[in-house]
């Protein structure tokens, strides 16, 4: 017996793994409760019979339900390997049988665990980045919880006040503010601009006097009230509360996501990259798990970022390249993001972007390719622990 391999099928309150020899034979299949006890005895009974045989471990997950599990992988120094779920839900068809069970899936887990050599082994982050990939998590959280809300009060405002909702940048606090106190173009003209403008001044809004304007213009332009106004009106006041604690929130994780970063040895390189602030090197860095170790190439990393065209020749036909199926979304974003950001601000950048155009390339074609020379950059500055510069050092002749 040369190895032997643990899939398994990873879940919230238990885990089913399935052993499997060499040769694709059952050895072990069992459902174990998620909890320290039940999981050291399955690692005894496991490495127990082994006999010192190497074992490779695999899982449908590298976060969350498994976690417990991969710490106690880890502390017994075990090889863990990761196999995508919608690796798993292919491979399944190519399996006898129709039903879906925890068993059949960690058979199938096991099995492609055995069979293939292009699986990426899990790693255990640092304390560092493990904070940065939850605040940063918990942040993608806030904004989209705030973006749906928005939404929700624009639909609302323009259902019962389309003039105010015309008028008011929501993404501002402003607005917001105004929107907890008058929400009709009634109550608004009967307090005036005047006294509405000292109203917004006592709650530290400003301008007052060009928000109140503009809030006064907008109720002389409806005067007819619309169905249902009183419960609109409630809910619009609301969601404004909601949308300003939710914008509260997020300052606050943007503090701790900063002061995370900024201790990370990395920080300086990254952050010295036209485009990437502390949020986008808080999240680059809990990507790639704060090192290049599972990077040995820039193209490896421009791969996992989504920003290398992938070839789907078929036929006679070739040279045809598309965005590769498998790549991390939030990596992408944050080269993408930052790449339109330095088109702004960076010369080297903007030349590149313009050359790019003068080609004949879209918008979004230039901004690819100049996110996809970017990450060569990164990569490199990263390598050799240095910092960007407009104008590169000159490189002394040997």
């Amino acid at each position: 017996m040369s190895r032997i391999w643990v899939g398994t099928d990873c879940g919230k309150t238990h885990h089913h793994c399935l052993i499997l020899d060499s040769e694709g034979e059952v050895l072990l299949s069992r459902r174990v409760a998620n909890d320290e006890p039940e999981l050291l005895q399955l690692i005894a009974d496991v490495l127990g019979p082994a006999g010192g045989t190497p074992v490779t471990w695999a899982l449908d997950m590298t976060g969350g339900e498994p976690n417990l599990l991969i710490a106690l992988l880890a502390v017994h120094g075990q090889e863990l390997v990761y196999i995508p779920g919608v690796a798993v839900n292919r491979a399944t068809d190519g399996y006898r049988g129709v039903g879906k069970t925890d068993v059949r899936d960690a058979r199938v887990i096991a099995d492609q665990a055995r069979m293939r050599r292009d699986l990426l082994p899990v790693r255990l982050d640092d304390e560092a980045i493990v904070e940065l990939r939850l605040l940063t998590d918990h942040r993608a959280d806030l904004v989209a919880e705030r973006t749906r809300a928005t939404n929700r009060l624009r639909s609302l405002l323009n259902s019962m006040f389309p003039a105010l909702e015309r008028a008011l940048d929501l993404g501002n606090t402003g607005p917001l503010r105004l929107l907890t106190g008058y929400q009709t173009p009634a109550a608004i003209r009967r307090t005036g601009a005047r006294r509405l403008a000292t109203w917004l001044r006592n709650r530290k809004v400003y301008p007052p006097d060009t928000l109140a304007a503009k809030a006064v213009e907008a109720a002389e332009r409806q005067h007819t009230a619309v169905a249902g106004e009183k419960a609109i009106a409630k809910m619009v006041h609301t969601l404004a509360e909601e949308v300003m604690t939710l914008n509260e929130k997020i300052a606050e994780t943007d503090q701790l996501i900063e002061g995370r970063f900024r201790e990370h040895e990395l920080a300086e390189v990254i952050i010295s990259i036209p485009g990437i602030g502390p949020t986008l090197g808080a999240e680059l860095l809990a990507a790639i798990g704060g090192s290049l170790d599972a990077f040995p190439t820039a193209d490896r990393l421009a791969a996992f970022a989504g920003v290398a065209p992938a070839p789907r020749d078929s036929g006679k036909v070739s040279g045809n390249l598309h965005r590769p199926k498998r790549y991390h979304r939030r990596m992408q974003r944050v080269f993408y993001t930052s790449a339109l950001v330095s088109i702004r601000y960076d010369p080297n950048s903007r030349k590149f972007y313009d050359r790019k155009r003068a080609e004949g390339k879209r918008h979004v074609q230039a901004v690819l390719a100049l996110a996809r020379r970017r990450i060569n950059v990164l990569w490199a500055l990263i390598r050799d622990g240095r910092c960007y510069q407009v104008t590169p050092p000159v490189t002394p002749a040997a």
